[in-house]
C-alpha cells in the first residue's frame, strides 16, 4: 500500500470535464487533467487489499465486475504514489497494450469492483492509468521497442480495431511478422470512426500506429479483404489469418411506415432521415478527420464540416432510438451540430439511483448513469432527453418519402416477453431518425470468402476447445467478430488471448 490509511484521508477526485456550454463549441476531448500532486492523492487511495476485484473480471448475477485484462492495478497505483512513473507504466504495459484506448473511452468495470465502493467511493483507477501512458508519451519513455528476433512466420490481421491491434502488437513482439489489413483509410476501426473525436482524439490513434510501425508492423489500408483483396490468396502467402472485423451489422427498426398518409411495406431505413448511428457518426469523424489535416487549427469546430451534412441536423429534431453509448455519443454529436432539439428513446425502465437491495457490491451497479451527452442536452435544453420504456411503433413521412415525425409508445416487460401499452401513443416531430439499437452480428462477406461459417449469435464459429481457431485451418477470429458486440477492453482481451492461440499454433508451443 502506498500510504496507510490514503483512502481515509484523501476524497475521490476525477479529472475535471469541461463545462457542458463550451465543450459544445467543438470536437475537442472534454476532460481536463488533475495536476500531478493530486493524482498522487488518488492514486494513494487504494488500499492494496488482500483480494483485489478490481483486476479480477468476475462474472455476477451475469455481468463482469473488473478488468478483462487482469491489470496490475493495485501496483501501478502504489508506483504513482511512491513517484516511480516508469515502473507504473512497465506494470501497466505488461497486461495492456493500449491504455491510452482504455482510459479514455472505457467505461471502468475496475473501478466498479473497488473495494473502496463497498462503503465509500472508488479509486480513481480510469484516470490513473491515463496519467500514466500520457506521462510516458510526455516524458518520451513510451517508444517503439522492435522485437530482437524474428521467427520468419508471416501472419495476416484483417480489421485494425482494438482486437486486430492487440493480434498484431502481442505476435510482432513474439518475433512473427504482422501486416495489417484495413479496409477504411485510418487504423482503428470503431477507435476512429464509431467514437466520437470529444471521447477519442483520433490524433491518438495516429500516435499508436507510427510507433507500431516503427516496431514492424506493416499497415494497409483501403484494403476490403473479401472484395477488392482475394482472402484465399491470403491465405496461401500467410502462414495464419485473424479476423477481427467487428460486429458491424446494425440492428434494423421493426416497425410500420405511413407513406404520405398510407401505410407501406418499407424498411425503414430505407426511408429518408432515417440512418443508422454508426454510419452517422461514422460519416461525422470522417469529415472531421479530412478537414482536420487540411485546416491550420488544431481543435475541430462544426463549422468545418460539409452543408450537405450539417444540413441534416442543424436547426432540425433528431430523435435517437437505444440508449447505450452509442446512443449517447449520437446525443453528443447532434448537440455540436446545431439540432434544434434531441430526443432519446430507451426501451427499459429507468434505472434507481441507488443501488437496490437485490444489487449489492461488487455486482455491476444497475444505477442511473448521467453520460456526456445527456448532460449537454440538459444544459442546452433544460431536461434530460432519454424517454424511459418507449419505442417508436410508427414512421410517419411526407409525401416525398421524407420522415416528418414518429410515433412512439410505451412498453412492458413480463417473463421477459415486451408488449405496448393501450393507449400510451404519443406523436413527435423528428426530421432525422438515428438507429442506435445494437448490432445483430459479423458482416457476412469476409467469413463467406474465408469459408468460415456463422453461429447461432451471427458471429464467425469457432472450435469449442480451441475457441479463437474456426474450423478452416490457419484461419482465427478474435474480438466482436467472435464473441458479438462489446467493449474495446474485450476486444482487447480476445486479442491478445487470439494471439497465443495463433502463436501455439504456428510454433507447437507459445511463451505469451
Amino acid at each position: 500500500m502506498g500510504k496507510i490509511g490514503g483512502f481515509l484521508e484523501y476524497n475521490r477526485n476525477e479529472n475535471p470535464e469541461i463545462p457542458p456550454l463550451e465543450r459544445i463549441k467543438n470536437f475537442a476531448e472534454f476532460h481536463a487533467y488533475n495536476d500531478v500532486s493530486e493524482r498522487r492523492c488518488q492514486a494513494a487511495r487504494c488500499m492494496d487489499c488482500g483480494v483485489p476485484f478490481c483486476q479480477s473480471a468476475m462474472s455476477l448475477s451475469g455481468m463482469v465486475v473488473g478488468c478483462p485484462l487482469h491489470n496490475l492495478i493495485p501496483e501501478w497505483n502504489d508506483a504513482i504514489f511512491r513517484e516511480q512513473d516508469d515502473h507504473a507504466l512497465a506494470r501497466l504495459l505488461k497486461t495492456n497494450p493500449f491504455p491510452e484506448f482504455t482510459g479514455r473511452v472505457c467505461p471502468a468495470l475496475c473501478e466498479k469492483a473497488c473495494i473502496n465502493g463497498c462503503d465509500g467511493e472508488s479509486v480513481t483507477v480510469h484516470d490513473n492509468e491515463l496519467f500514466i501512458i500520457e506521462t510516458a508519451y510526455k516524458k518520451g519513455t513510451m517508444v517503439a521497442r522492435p522485437p530482437k528476433h524474428r521467427s520468419g512466420k508471416k501472419v495476416a490481421v484483417i480489421g485494425s480495431g482494438p482486437s486486430g491491434l492487440a493480434v498484431a502488437d502481442t505476435l510482432n513482439r513474439r518475433g512473427h511478422l504482422v501486416t495489417v489489413y484495413e479496409r477504411e483509410d485510418h487504423i482503428g476501426g470503431l477507435l476512429m470512426y464509431g467514437i466520437p473525436n470529444m471521447k477519442l482524439d483520433k490524433k491518438v490513434i495516429d500516435r499508436r500506429q507510427k510507433i507500431m510501425e516503427e516496431e514492424g508492423i506493416t499497415f494497409k489500408l483501403n484494403a476490403d479483404v473479401g472484395r477488392d483483396v482475394d482472402a484465399q490468396a491470403l491465405r496461401k502467402e500467410y502462414d495464419a489469418v485473424v479476423m477481427c472485423c467487428g460486429a458491424k451489422e446494425a440492428r434494423a427498426l421493426d416497425t410500420d411506415v405511413k407513406l404520405d398518409g398510407k401505410k407501406q411495406k418499407v424498411k425503414t431505413d430505407e426511408v429518408k432521415g432515417v440512418r443508422y448511428a454508426v454510419d452517422f457518426l461514422s460519416e461525422v469523424t470522417s469529415e472531421l478527420v479530412k478537414a482536420g489535416a487540411k485546416a491550420e487549427a488544431d481543435v475541430l469546430v462544426p463549422e468545418l464540416l460539409s452543408k450537405k451534412l450539417m444540413s441534416q441536423v442543424k436547426g432540425k429534431h433528431v430523435v435517437v432510438v437505444g440508449g447505450g453509448d452509442t446512443g449517447n455519443d449520437c446525443i453528443g454529436t447532434a448537440i455540436r451540430l446545431g439540432a434544434k432539439s434531441v430526443t432519446a428513446l430507451e426501451m427499459m425502465p429507468k434505472p434507481p439511483v441507488d443501488r437496490a437491495p437485490s444489487n449489492p457490491w461488487p455486482e455491476w451497479p444497475k444505477t442511473l448513469r448521467t453520460d456526456y451527452g445527456h448532460s449537454e442536452s440538459i444544459a442546452v435544453f433544460g431536461d434530460d432527453p432519454r424517454v424511459y420504456s418507449t419505442t417508436v411503433c410508427e414512421v410517419i413521412t411526407d409525401k416525398n418519402g421524407k420522415i416528418k415525425k414518429i410515433k412512439t409508445v410505451k412498453v412492458k416487460f413480463k417473463d421477459r416477453k415486451m408488449s405496448f401499452v393501450s393507449g400510451s401513443e404519443r406523436e413527435l416531430p423528428c426530421d432525422l431518425l438515428l438507429i442506435a439499437a445494437g448490432f445483430i452480428g459479423a458482416e457476412e462477406y469476409l467469413p463467406k470468402a474465408m469459408k468460415t461459417p456463422l453461429g447461432a449469435r451471427h458471429t464467425v464459429a469457432t472450435d469449442e476447445a480451441h475457441i479463437y481457431q474456426t474450423e478452416v485451418d490457419g484461419v482465427f477470429a478474435a474480438g466482436d467478430m467472435r464473441r458479438g458486440q462489446s467493449l474495446v477492453v474485450w476486444a482487447i482481451s480476445e486479442g491478445k488471448n487470439c494471439a497465443a492461440a495463433v502463436d501455439e499454433y504456428l510454433m507447437g508451443y507459445t511463451t505469451l
